[in-house]
């Protein structure tokens, strides 16, 4: 009888995980969905996504669901985004990105090739002052561009003449940051290493639109606990990249639809098994502007940030590396070693690859206000390589370390 009772056990405890697999995996295909357009800030496609996932939060039992406003000025491409070299198209997102700062563009310009085998500053300026080349897109490798730091930050002023500038950088390209709180004088591009060399002009119609003051919100979610002293938090940002021009978007399945899938999952699993304290769910706006939402919300805390016994940030958790990438706050790092006990006891992952905190994601402004915290971000796998491309899609997701990664969240609370 009590071998029954355990194989029973057993095989609810796999329903219940399969269960929760199936949940995170609906909410990672909602929200990297073309109905949310990549989560920016165009076409209100962040704040779309965050009022589904207030919904959500309801839906799984949340006791409390309150959004969060806050004001951001926020640079954007909702529309023209075209681009061809001598006459050949190419495609937004996959032949060509933008610098988060550009301003609207277009009409057709010489190219100037930036000769680095025979690298002379001079010779390049007095070049670009010619009329042949002036008002000319500058091109060069974007790494190289750093050997020379000065002579570009000339390039990008209006110092000089030249209208813009065009970098070769690795397939697939990124689109670097969603930073864009300023308008710059001159575009930047980034194509592809194939690029061609021997191109004459480049005809562009890109438009910018600077939203300022436009209004996000953070969703909150509480789900009480039989205590009410003290608080564990689960963050995670739901913005992402948004669009680049009328037809490409950035889905951001892995970035960051995954670890707001998670904490979703985990809200669900709380409203069902109460816990011993209050739990706080905080899905961010504004991350990729900046960590706008969760710099905000430190600011204007629901709860004392005091009464936090624990603040676990998932930014990009469904990869299948089998090392987790993590950082841990100062004040976090009196609960890193119970992270690796239980990891070392239940084989979650290899690895806990501890790094230096930095301002990367949402733990930061809470680390800085002496808030217990980790950050976990699965990268380095096969998803990782998508990482802010058009290609971080439903279709490209992987979802090894989701079960992983909460249950290491789960089994640390039971233990503290």
């Amino acid at each position: 009888m009590k071998k029954l009772l355990l194989l029973m056990l057993a095989v609810i405890t796999v329903q219940l995980s399969a269960q929760d697999l199936a949940h995170y995996k609906k909410i990672v295909k909602e929200l990297s969905s073309a109905k949310y357009q990549g989560r920016g800030y165009a076409e209100d496609g962040a704040n779309k996504a965050g009022k589904w996932i207030a919904k959500e939060f309801t839906k799984v039992g949340a006791d409390e669901v309150v959004c969060q406003p806050f004001k951001l000025n926020i640079n954007t491409f909702p529309g023209k985004m075209e681009m061809s070299i001598d006459g050949k198209k190419m495609v937004p997102g996959v032949d060509f990105t933008l610098r988060e700062f550009n301003p609207s563009i277009k009409g057709e310009y010489n190219l100037y090739y930036i000769d680095t085998l025979n690298y002379d500053a001079d010779k390049i300026f007095a070049d670009l002052a010619t009329p042949k080349y002036k008002g000319a897109m500058v091109v060069c490798d974007f790494m190289f561009s750093y050997k020379h730091m000065a002579d570009f930050k000339k390039l990008q002023s209006k110092e000089c003449s030249n209208v813009g500038l065009i970098y070769t950088w690795e397939a697939p390209l990124k689109f670097y940051k969603a930073y864009g709180e300023v308008v710059r004088e001159k575009p930047i591009i980034w194509v592809k290493p194939d690029f061609p060399q021997g191109a004459k002009t480049v005809k562009v119609n890109m438009e910018n639109e600077f939203l300022e003051g436009y209004e996000c919100f953070n969703v909150i979610a509480k789900v009480e606990g039989k205590k009410h002293d003290s608080c564990y938090v689960f963050t995670a940002h739901y913005d992402h990249l948004g669009k680049l021009g009328k037809k490409t978007y950035y889905p951001g399945a892995h970035d960051n639809a995954s670890g707001t899938a998670a904490i979703i999952t985990l809200a669900a699993y709380y409203a069902e098994h109460t816990p011993e304290y209050d739990m706080y769910f905080i899905a961010f706006s504004g991350e990729d502007a900046n960590l706008r939402g969760s710099e905000w919300y430190a600011e204007h805390p629901l709860a004392p940030l005091s009464e936090i016994k624990y603040l676990f940030n998932l930014d990009m958790v469904a990869d299948n590396n089998p090392n987790q990438y993590c950082e841990v706050s100062d004040e976090g790092m009196a609960g890193y070693a119970l992270f690796e006990q239980i990891n070392a006891e239940k084989g979650y992952f290899k690895t806990l690859e501890r790094s230096e905190l930095a301002d990367n994601s949402d733990h930061y402004p809470f680390a800085e206000r002496h808030v217990p915290c980790i950050f976990f971000m699965n990268e380095h796998g096969d998803a990782f390589k998508y990482y802010h491309t058009v290609y971080d899609t439903w279709k490209n997701a992987i979802f090894t370390n989701y079960e992983p990664t909460v249950n290491l969240i789960k089994d640390f609370i039971e233990k503290q």
